[in-house]
């Protein structure tokens, strides 16, 4: 049984982390949403706007790092890989925006409600763009060198 939950844990590694960080962020994306809704009286799109820099930037740092393994070559490899996952991000924001809108001014529904309900979809988005686009090369390279 241990060893059969092993193998599941290695064989669905990346997709734990993903998750494990996943949650992580979209915490503090919610927390600062909610803690600028409750403590300004600033406009939603200001709020999520905010909550998403922050939000994003530790995405990016946890991916890296304990997710997709993506080593430092250089600075300007680790820039041009933050551009690409900032891009990303920023085209998930767009639909965030638009699910907000649709969710609060248009539907008239519970603003922290949407915003969790959104995180959802805008996350599994970003895990196959970070996936597939930022951090491909890292997954070309962690996996030639598992088959060594």
């Amino acid at each position: 049984m241990f060893n059969k939950l092993k193998s599941l844990y290695y064989q669905y590694q990346e997709l734990i982390a993903y998750a494990f960080w996943g949650v992580a962020t979209t915490v503090i994306n919610v927390v600062v949403f909610w803690l600028l809704h409750n403590f300004t009286s600033w406009n939603y799109i200001i709020n999520a706007t905010i909550a998403w820099i922050l939000s994003v930037l530790f995405s990016y740092l946890t991916n890296k790092a304990y997710v997709f393994h993506s080593p430092s070559e250089s600075l300007m490899s680790d820039f041009l890989e933050m551009i690409s996952f900032f891009g990303g991000r920023l085209a998930t924001l767009f639909l965030e925006f638009l699910m907000l809108w649709i969710g609060i001014t248009l539907m008239h529904q519970n603003q922290i409600l949407v915003k969790i309900v959104e995180n959802v979809i805008v996350i599994a988005i970003n895990y196959f763009w970070s996936k597939w686009l930022v951090f491909r090369n890292s997954q070309n390279q962690k996996s030639t060198s598992e088959k060594e």
